[in-house]
C-alpha cells in the first residue's frame, strides 16, 4: 500500500464496494450480481474466490446553493460512468459514511478518492463475524 493509502473495514466497506460494482466495466456480470446479493444480505454466495472491485478515481458533488445538484464521475480505465440525481447522492452518501474526507468551495462540496481497491471474502462474509470486506484508496489526484 502506498504511503498515503487509506483502508475501510468491515460494513462501509461493503457499501462502498455495493454502491460502485454495478457500474463498473470491469466486473464481469456474474460477479456484479454476486455483489448485489451479498450487499442485499445475501451471503451464501456461490464464490468461493475473493471478489474484488476497482476504480481509477470517483469524484462526487453536491451544492449547498443549488440543492437539486447531485453529480458524480466514476473513472474505470479509459471509461469513464456519469451519474447524477439518486445514483449520484447513493455515492456520494455511501463515501461520505465510510469516512472518506470531504472537501468543498464556493457552494459546492466533494467526495472523492482515486486507487479505489475493494476485495469481498465471501466465505468470510458467509461467517456473518464483520470481517470480510476491505477497501483501499488514496486521497483524489
Amino acid at each position: 500500500m502506498a504511503a498515503d493509502a487509506r483502508a475501510i473495514n468491515g460494513a462501509a466497506a461493503l457499501a462502498v464496494a455495493g454502491a460502485v460494482a454495478p457500474y463498473s466495466p470491469l466486473l464481469p456480470a456474474v460477479y456484479k450480481k454476486a455483489v448485489e446479493a451479498i450487499f442485499d444480505g445475501h451471503a451464501d454466495s456461490p464464490f468461493k474466490d475473493a471478489i474484488t472491485i476497482t476504480a481509477d478515481k470517483i469524484v462526487c458533488r453536491t451544492s449547498n446553493v443549488d440543492i437539486t445538484a447531485r453529480s458524480c464521475e466514476l473513472t474505470f480505465g479509459k471509461s469513464t460512468e456519469k451519474l447524477t440525481g439518486r445514483a449520484a447522492n447513493e455515492i456520494y452518501a455511501t463515501l461520505a459514511m465510510a469516512g472518506i474526507p470531504s472537501d468543498g468551495a464556493a457552494g459546492s462540496m466533494f467526495e472523492s478518492l482515486s486507487k479505489l481497491d475493494c476485495t469481498l471474502d465471501p466465505a468470510a462474509l458467509k461467517d456473518k463475524g464483520g470481517g470480510g470486506a476491505t477497501c483501499n484508496y488514496e486521497p483524489a489526484n
